[in-house]
């Protein structure tokens, strides 16, 4: 299983890429392992204010269906639309198939390293 050392995690299994005042977000390797193969993506709306915690968008897999959580307050700055096309790229790359980006209004903390998510999915 593929866990980038460069990466936060959620307790959702979500990934975090922080680059200033703005966040990726996508799903890690062991969510998409866990689906199976993604058929579909409800992309959450650019422009959309979210509080942390909030529903930000589902991921729908030939099993079921998952949401996917903002991690901190922010606004939608920018969803993958690739995703609407093809949802199973991420199956093939979940860390370049990046699902939305997120302006966020405060620090980005609290989340698990790579080790600690290892201990976790393990």
């Amino acid at each position: 299983m593929n866990i980038p050392d460069d990466l936060l995690y959620t307790d959702h299994d979500e990934w975090i890429r922080v680059d200033g005042s703005t966040i990726t977000v996508g799903i890690s390797d062991y969510a998409q392992d866990q689906l199976g193969e993604l058929v579909h993506v409800e992309l959450p709306e650019v422009g959309a204010e979210l509080a942390a915690g909030d529903m930000a968008c589902e991921v729908e897999s030939v099993k079921a269906v998952a949401e996917v959580y903002a991690p901190v307050a922010g606004t939608i700055a920018a969803v993958n639309e690739a995703l609407e096309d093809g949802a199973e790229v991420i199956n093939e790359d979940p860390y370049g198939a990046w699902i939305f980006q997120l302006t966020v209004e405060g620090s980005v903390e609290g989340f698990l390293d790579a080790a600690a998510y290892r201990a976790k999915v393990s």
